[in-house]
């Protein structure tokens, strides 16, 4: 039914997220976080299935938990990640491309055959790395 009055619409505001972290999973501080098939956040890393959605703000060990037994804030934004080397270094003709997971601190520009998760998309590239924009819904759009 269509309103008939005002509403007091409530709002996700402020940019830290929460969430469960999948089990067996040590999330440092600082390191990128990514989203699994599941709803849980595991740490950035080579594999499939996968989404980019922010830097950790905190270390969360999970490493002898089940899924979901402790939470992690992690932030959406840009953050400047380490680039890959070789064929797989992203450059400024890159900027607005996807880039992929190969571990919590690194970004390639290729996703190595299928072997490798979205993390977010190329904001700018500096000679001290990556800046990455973590936008999973902006990711899943420059996939598509």
């Amino acid at each position: 039914m269509a309103l008939a009055a005002d509403r007091n619409t409530p709002a996700y505001a402020g940019d830290l997220r929460e969430g469960p972290v999948a089990a067996a999973q040590l999330i440092y501080a600082g390191g990128m976080v990514m989203v699994n098939a599941a709803g849980y956040l595991v740490k950035g890393q080579t594999a499939t299935g996968l989404i980019g959605v922010g830097r950790a703000e905190h270390r969360a060990d999970n490493s002898a938990g089940a899924a979901g037994a402790i939470t992690l804030r992690y932030k959406p934004g840009t953050y400047r990640f380490k680039n890959s080397t070789s064929t797989d270094q992203i450059t400024a003709a890159d900027i607005g491309k996807a880039c992929y997971a190969v571990d919590d601190e690194t970004v390639a520009l290729t996703s190595a055959t299928n072997t490798r998760s979205a993390a977010g998309t190329v904001d700018s590239v500096d000679a001290n790395g990556v800046w990455v924009r973590f936008d999973a819904a902006l990711t899943r759009a420059v996939l598509s």
